[in-house]
This record gives structure tokens, sequence and C-alpha cells, in this order.
């Protein structure tokens, strides 16, 4: 577990509202995905974004043409069929036309070489240590991050737990190891992000929290991307999922297919790099 307060949150959207949208539509070539695929009493074979963790799973999405579940291995449970499948198929805006058999998923994505919840701030001279160790703990922690919450151009939290590559006995998929190595409020690095002079709120939050503490930059407040996100999700057409980034000061839109073109129909309406499109179905070659 590497921080406990993510910098990107992403959740499922339904497009509503009456501002004008911003059509996504996309051309006519190979698009591809590892994607759950579902057909149930309701619909037929169906592309999920994402997937209801019921028993059997439900999901709704664009429909894939050409899907013989005859031909692939999947799953059935009272009336509805699914799997996860690598899908090749051209795309028209509402569906995906098959061009090859589906196959079976690819390997697991690596890992992001950079890490996410790195601290921004050049460590001090002698590493990254509290200044007060009475004030790192958990519970100061909290409150540092409910205090920093408070105050005008708040932007972000992150919890940096490098340290736990220096322990050589850390096994991230073991739960006592997690339990008991991470999130150490003696080791870990707390990074705040500020519009405006971040050092200017070090006061405040040295009232409470005595641990490593960053305080860095940022081009927009946690209040003014979440009112962007809900801006850009409404207005864009096929919009699957929302998030923000902190640190970029982004806001990123997941949609169905993502093109040069659409990407530049949004850059002029929000600003160039400031709504970023996700293509669930990325181009083939």
């Amino acid at each position: 577990m590497r921080g406990l307060w993510p910098l990107a949150v992403l959740a499922t959207l339904a497009a509503c509202g009456t501002a004008p949208a911003v059509t996504v539509t996309a051309s006519e070539q190979r698009y591809e995905a590892d994607l759950t695929v579902l057909s149930d009493q309701q619909h037929g074979p169906q592309l999920c974004a994402m997937v209801a963790e019921s028993f059997p799973p439900q999901c709704k999405g664009p429909d894939v043409v050409g899907w013989d579940w005859a031909a692939v291995a999947h799953t059935e449970e009272r009336g509805t069929r699914w799997g996860d499948y690598h899908v090749v198929g051209t795309w028209d805006g509402e569906k995906l036309t098959l061009t090859e058999p589906p196959r079976s998923p690819g390997p697991p994505a690596s890992p992001p070489a950079a890490d996410p919840f790195a601290t921004t701030c050049p460590e001090p001279e002698g590493g990254w240590r509290p200044v007060d160790p009475a004030k790192a703990t958990e519970e100061a922690m909290s409150a540092a991050i409910a205090r920093a919450q408070s105050l005008p151009g708040y932007a972000g939290s992150s919890i940096d737990q490098s340290y736990l590559q220096e322990i050589e006995a850390y096994d991230p998929d073991d739960g006592s190891s997690v339990e008991r190595y991470a999130n150490d409020p003696e080791r870990l690095v707390l990074t705040l992000l500020f519009t405006g002079d971040p050092l200017a709120h070090e006061p405040a939050i040295r009232e409470i929290w005595g641990g490593a503490l960053c305080l860095a930059p940022a081009t927009r407040s946690e209040s003014d991307l979440r009112a962007l996100q809900d801006k850009a999700s409404e207005e864009i057409e096929g919009a699957v999922s929302a998030g923000t980034n902190q640190r970029t000061g982004q806001v990123e839109i997941g949609v169905w297919v993502a093109t040069p073109e659409h990407q530049q129909e949004v850059d002029e309406k929000y600003g160039k790099g400031v709504v970023v499109l996700n293509g669930v179905l990325k181009p083939v070659g």
C-alpha cells in the first residue's frame, strides 16, 4: 500500500445536465482493449468499463457486433454470460464491430515507472525524519490533513512511503507485512498541495503534525478541480469515468475512444491540457 489519499479518484458517470455537449465520436479504424464482455436478459453482448460486483455481475456499455458466446470460454449464471477478453474491432461512435476473434486478455499492466505518491520536495539534509516525534502519529496526520483542507488554496494530499523499499522483509502482497511496516507516521512523508505560496501554511500545519512534511505548489485548488470535473463530465458526451489529478491540476475524463481531434475539441473549450481524454479502447498500430 503506497498511500492512503490517492491523487486521482475515478467515478462512474451518467451523462446528464442541460449544458451543451462536446461531441466525442471516432474515426473508422481498429481499436483494442482488455475488457469484460457481458450479456444478460436485458441486453446482448456489451463492453464493460466498470462492472457491478453482484452475482451474477452487471454492467452496461456499447454493444459488441459479431460476438458468439459459443466460440469463447465464459461463465454463465441465471441468464447472464460474461468473461474477460482482448477485443479488436472498428468503432462507429456507438458500438464495436469485431474484426478478429476475441482472445484471452494480456498480462496485467506494469506499474508506472514513477511513483505517483513520491514527494515532489527535495530531500532535506540528513534525510526525511520527524521534527517532533511526539506529533508524528496517525491521529496527528489525519488532523493535519483536515486542517489543510480548511485552508485557502488546498489542492490535495498524498503519502510517500518510499522507506518501504529499504525494508528487506517488506512484502506488499503479505497482509501481515503491510500491517507491520506500512503507514508508519514516523517514517513516511506527508505531502500537502496548495495554490499560491504553500510555505505560508507551514505554521498552521506544524501546530498539529510533527512528521516529515512536504508543502508543494499546485495550479488549481481541489474545489476548482472538482467543479471543473463536474462540468466536463456533464458536457462531454459519452463520458464513462471522471477524476482529477491534483499534482498536474488536470481533470481526466474517460471515454470509449479518444483521438487527437477529440482532444483538440476539448482543449478549445476548456483550455489546452486542462481536461484530458483517456480512451478505454486504444488504436491498433
